[in-house]
């Protein structure tokens, strides 16, 4: 199937060719004639299947052959991160480049003011996260009264970051006559239950179940010991590897530590975490799109929003206590189906994660022995209640087990009289 089978308007379709797409992912070509029809969608998609053109043409069109112009916002995407809104905001430009329709993103952690703005001209298509769009609600800013299309997308993480009050506190603002396509990579019961409260038989699409990893990404572990990590990362990017790498850390301290040892090294690097300010991560994020910075460390926010075309290579610094968050993490690479590569630290705190991990995925992932910090010897860490770690020790021996004989039942023995 090609793009040109699904009856797209022709500014459409001149720009997916400028994008240069000519075959629609499976997702695109399920979703997208059952959006055309105004119906509900209930879709099951990993990162980078692609997803965000799967829902943003076909509301493209179908408000463009409304041809409603009435300065109000017709269609809301609420997304939880605020690289993920900027680029969704990214790709409706990209798709409606030859229509009248206006797109904008907001979002916390800058000043309000051009948003703001830009909302008192008119938007047709709004793409936000939960607290800023909470936040124009509450001062009268925006009104959804007007609103056709309403997206839910990456549901499991909103309930990961804590926004599922959020979100419902905006789906009771909602129209109650309105298209709901709802997209998540997983389905715990708390996102099965707010699905089936918002959705109005919905057509179900499931593409590549999150257990899933790409055929076209290579995967390996390294086995190391914790305090060799660094250099061992250092000597892979000196001597291995010479193209842009991305390199998850478990937290934002972490990701900080690992971006100054880089730097010592004379090795370009940057951070993206949470405590980050807005422009510092979008301006880390474009310099390592544009090249200028070959390694950006980030924390798991990152793991769904950072979309980079041709990314080769993706490093997990540690792996994470979520199993499925390492299919999202290497999901940033062997795109579109490009060939990647996964690289996957591993010390005494990974091994339980690593057994999880490949349970998950229904694999095992090969184990690369030929670097300078390998090691036979990794014993299994925990996690004690203060975050600290700590080597459980083995369980002792039954006393059956070690010889010990239990006496008879003292009804057994005779007793003198």
């Amino acid at each position: 199937m090609n793009f040109t089978d699904l009856n797209l308007i022709d500014p459409i379709a001149k720009a997916l060719q400028e994008e240069g797409y000519t075959q629609p992912t499976p997702i695109q070509q399920q979703a997208i004639p059952s959006i055309l029809q105004g119906r509900d969608l209930l879709g099951t998609a990993q990162t980078g299947t692609g997803k965000t053109a799967a829902f943003a043409i076909p509301i493209l069109q179908n408000l463009t052959e409304k041809n409603i112009r009435n300065n109000q916002i017709k269609a809301l995407i609420l997304t939880p991160t605020r690289e993920l809104a900027i680029q969704i905001e990214e790709s409706f430009n990209a798709y409606g480049r030859h229509l009248k329709l206006r797109n904008l993103v907001v979002f916390g952690g800058v000043k309000q003011g051009a948003q703001e703005n830009a909302l008192r001209r008119g938007v047709d298509i709004l793409v936000a996260t939960p607290g800023r769009l909470l936040d124009f609600i509450s001062q009268g800013i925006i009104s959804l009264k007007h609103l056709e299309i309403f997206v839910l997308d990456e549901a499991d993480r909103m309930l990961d970051m804590g926004f599922v009050h959020d979100v419902k506190r905006i789906v009771k603002l909602l129209p109650q006559q309105r298209q709901t396509l709802f997209f998540s990579a997983t389905f715990p019961d708390e996102i099965k239950t707010l699905a089936n409260s918002i959705l109005n038989n919905p057509v179900k699409v499931a593409v590549a179940p999150v257990s899933a990893t790409a055929d076209t990404i290579k995967q390996k572990v390294y086995f190391v010991d914790k305090e060799n990590k660094l250099e061992l990362l250092t000597h892979i990017l000196q001597n291995d590897i010479s193209d842009s790498v991305l390199v998850f850390s478990r937290t934002k301290h972490g990701a900080d530590k690992i971006a100054r040892k880089l730097q010592s090294q004379k090795i370009s690097a940057e951070a993206i975490h949470g405590n980050k300010s807005q422009n510092q991560r979008q301006n880390a994020l474009n310099n390592f799109k544009s090249g200028k910075t070959r390694i950006l460390v980030a924390t798991d926010i990152a793991a769904r929003g950072i979309d980079i075309d041709e990314l080769k290579y993706v490093v997990n610094f540690e792996l994470s206590d979520v199993s499925e968050t390492y299919v999202h993490r290497i999901g940033r690479t062997g795109r579109a189906g490009a060939d990647g590569s996964s690289i996957s630290f591993v010390d005494g705190l990974d091994l339980i994660n690593l057994k999880s991990t490949e349970k998950l995925i229904g694999k095992k992932i090969p184990v690369e022995k030929d670097h300078p910090f390998h090691t036979d010897n990794l014993v299994v860490e925990k996690r004690d209640s203060n975050n600290k770690s700590f080597t459980p020790r083995p369980k002792p021996q039954s006393k059956e087990n070690i010889g010990y004989k239990k006496p008879k039942n003292k009804s057994n023995f005779s007793r003198s009289k």
